[in-house]
C-alpha cells in the first residue's frame, strides 16, 4: 500500500516516541510507536478477534454493596462532576432522597431540599458557596401491571470563577437540614492554549453495569484520567422490565410480550452509586446513545439521561442535552446527537456550523468530535446504521479539519486510517470505535466482510436514527456491493475485547492514543499510535458544501 509523505523530525516533546512497546501492539511487534504519518496501514484483525476476552457479561445484582443505597434521609449520593464549556467552571450533581417504583408513587418535592455546594482551594475552610437548581423526573407507563418510577431529587450546581489547572475541594447538599456530603475534590481543566492539555483523557462507550464494567472501570482508574468521556449507552436500564426482570437481548425476549419497551429505572441509581467514587472527583462528559431513549407515556424519551447529567448546553449555545461543546485545555470537544435531528436544515446542524466557525485553532488546535453510532465500522452489528448522519454531516466536519472522531454502539474496538467519504485521505479524521466498555450484551465478533455475513441493506435501518441511506458502494474495491469482501482499507485495526482508551495530547500536533484491554495487565496497551496533525499540509477548506446528491460514494440499490 502506498505510504503518505514521511514525517519531519519530531519535536523534543515527542522524544518519548522511542518507547519500546512490549508485546503485540496493533500488529506491530515491538519497536517504536507508529504514527499516523506512517500510514495508511494494512488492515489488521487481531488474532484475539472472535476468540477474545468475554469476561463476565452479567449485571451486578442490586444487593451488591457497591450499588446499594447507603445514604440516610436526604444525605447526598450519586455525586458527580462535569465540565462547563470553559476551564473556569464546572458542574456538581447529586441525588437526595430515595426513588420510588410501583403503581402508586408520589414524587418528592424538589424545592424541599436546597442545592448548595461549599468549595475552596483549601480542604478547610470551604470559603465559597454556590447555589443551583433541583428537579425530579418520572418514568410512567399507561399500561396495567407496569410499575412507574419517580426519581430522588436531582441537584445541579454550577461553580464559576475557578482557576485553571487547580485542585478544588467541595461538599454538596443542604446545610440547613443538615445533610452535607463528605469532602471531595476535583481538578479544573488547564487553560485553553496550544501547549496546555489535560494529561490523560479516558474514553469509553457502552459501559453498563456488569462484572466486565467493574474491570473496565478498575483499569480506567489505574490510568489516572483527568477527564472521562462516555460516548453513550450508560446504565442499560432498558434491558429490564419494570418488575426487574432483565435480559441480554430485550427484543429477543420481551418484544412480543410487552406493549412498550420497558425500563427498570433503579438501574440508573445503581450505576451512579457504583461510579460515584470515580466521577465525584474526575469530571465525566456524556452523550446519548440508543439505550437512553427509554420511551414512556406521552412519547417522552431520554428523560433519565437529560435529567441526571449536567451539560454545558447553555454555555455552548446549543440549549440541548443532545449536543454541546466544551474545551479541555487546547482541545475543543464537540458532542453530537445521533438520535435527534441532524439534517442540514435542523437546529443541531445550524448550531454545529456556528460552533465550528467560532473555534480558534490557534487557541484550541485539536478538534475532536464524538457521537454514539459509528460511521466507519466494519462489524456486522450496526453496519452502516448511521449512514444518513454521515451523509448530512461528514463534509462539514472534514472542511473544518476535525482530527479525531470517537464513537461507541458497536461492542468492539476499531481504529481507522485517515478517511473521508470511504476514501483514504491524509487530511481526514481518524475514526475510533470504543463501544467495548463491558455491557451485558457482550462483544461483537462478526464482520460485515466475513463470508456470508454481509447484512441485508433493509435490516440495517434503525427508526431512531432517521431515514434510510445505507446503499451500495459506487466506486473502489467494493463497487456495486453493500459490503467489502475483505477488511476494508480504511480499517486499520479491529478487535473484539472489552476495554477503554486513553488520549494523551502532547502538543499542538501530536497525541498518543492507547487502547487497553480488560484482560491485559494494568497500564499495558493493546493498541498504541501517535495521531499527528498536519495543519500546513491540511489547511482548513473554504466552506462550500456540495449538494447531498453527490455527497456519498454509495448509490441506490
Amino acid at each position: 500500500m502506498e505510504k503518505w509523505a514521511a514525517p519531519p523530525p519530531l519535536a523534543v516533546a515527542i522524544a518519548v516516541a522511542a518507547i519500546v512497546v512490549a508485546g503485540v501492539v496493533a500488529g506491530h511487534c515491538g519497536g517504536k510507536i507508529p504514527t499516523t504519518l506512517d500510514g495508511p496501514f494494512e488492515p489488521v484483525t487481531s488474532p484475539l478477534d472472535g476468540a477474545g476476552f468475554r469476561g463476565l457479561a452479567v449485571d451486578l445484582p442490586d444487593f451488591d454493596p457497591r450499588v446499594r443505597r447507603w445514604a440516610v434521609g436526604f444525605e447526598p449520593e450519586q455525586i458527580s462532576v462535569s465540565l462547563s464549556s470553559t476551564e473556569d467552571s464546572v458542574w456538581i450533581s447529586w441525588v437526595t432522597g430515595d426513588s420510588q417504583i410501583g403503581q402508586c408513587i408520589k414524587p418528592l418535592d424538589p424545592t424541599s431540599v436546597a442545592s448548595v455546594v461549599r468549595y475552596g482551594r483549601l480542604r478547610r475552610p470551604l470559603i465559597h458557596k454556590a447555589v443551583g437548581y433541583s428537579l425530579v423526573y418520572n418514568q410512567l407507563y399507561p399500561f396495567e401491571g407496569l410499575r412507574n418510577y419517580t426519581s430522588g431529587i436531582i441537584h445541579h450546581v454550577r461553580l464559576t470563577g475557578l482557576k485553571a489547572g487547580t485542585v478544588y475541594y467541595y461538599r454538596c447538599g443542604d446545610p440547613s437540614i443538615p445533610a452535607m456530603s463528605n469532602i471531595h475534590s476535583f481538578k479544573t481543566m488547564p487553560v485553553s492554549a496550544p501547549r496546555s492539555y489535560p494529561p490523560r483523557i479516558a474514553l469509553v462507550g457502552d459501559l453498563g453495569l456488569t462484572y466486565n464494567t467493574t474491570s473496565t472501570v478498575d483499569h480506567m482508574r489505574s490510568n489516572k484520567p483527568d477527564l472521562i468521556v462516555l460516548i453513550g449507552d450508560v446504565s442499560y436500564a432498558d434491558l429490564y422490565l419494570t418488575n426487574g426482570t432483565g435480559t441480554d437481548c430485550y427484543h429477543c425476549t420481551f418484544k412480543k410480550t410487552t406493549p412498550i419497551h420497558e425500563s427498570y429505572q433503579t438501574r440508573w441509581d445503581d450505576w451512579a452509586r457504583f461510579m460515584e467514587p470515580l466521577i465525584s472527583e474526575v469530571p465525566i462528559m456524556v452523550v446519548e446513545g440508543n439505550h437512553e431513549i427509554e420511551e414512556q407515556v406521552g412519547s417522552k424519551i431520554f428523560e433519565a439521561y437529560s435529567s441526571r447529567f449536567a451539560f454545558p448546553s447553555y454555555e455552548s449555545g446549543s440549549f440541548s442535552t443532545f449536543y454541546y461543546s466544551y474545551n479541555a485545555g487546547g482541545i475543543h470537544f464537540i458532542m453530537l446527537g445521533a438520535y435527534t435531528s441532524y439534517n442540514r436544515t435542523g437546529e443541531q446542524y445550524k448550531w454545529l456550523e456556528r460552533d465550528l466557525a467560532n473555534v480558534d485553532r490557534t487557541v484550541t488546535p485539536w478538534l475532536i468530535a464524538t457521537w454514539h453510532p459509528p460511521w466507519y465500522s466494519t462489524y456486522r452489528s450496526h453496519y452502516k446504521e448511521a449512514e444518513c448522519m454521515r451523509v448530512e454531516m461528514e463534509e462539514l466536519l472534514y472542511l473544518h479539519g476535525v482530527d479525531i472522531v470517537f464513537s461507541g454502539h458497536v461492542h468492539a474496538y476499531e481504529r481507522s486510517n485517515r478517511v473521508y467519504n470511504y476514501t483514504l485521505d491524509p487530511c481526514g479524521p481518524v475514526y475510533i470505535t470504543i463501544g467495548d466498555g463491558g455491557n451485558r450484551e457482550n462483544v461483537a465478533t462478526s464482520h460485515a466482510d466475513d463470508p456470508g455475513n454481509c447484512p441485508e441493506p433493509l435490516s440495517t435501518h434503525d427508526k431512531h436514527l432517521g431515514g434510510f441511506c445505507a446503499t451500495n458502494f459506487i466506486s473502489g474495491p467494493a463497487a456495486g456491493k453493500f459490503c467489502w469482501t475483505h477488511q476494508p482499507d480504511y480499517s486499520a485495526y479491529r478487535e473484539s475485547s472489552f476495554g477503554h482508551g486513553i488520549l494523551e495530547v502532547i502538543n499542538d500536533t501530536h497525541a498518543l492514543w492507547t487502547w487497553h484491554r480488560n484482560q491485559d495487565v494494568y497500564n499495558s496497551a493493546g493498541d498504541m499510535i501517535y495521531i499527528v496533525r498536519q495543519p500546513n499540509e491540511c489547511p482548513l477548506k473554504p466552506i462550500s458544501l456540495r449538494p447531498k446528491a453527490i455527497d456519498s460514494l454509495t448509490s441506490s440499490l
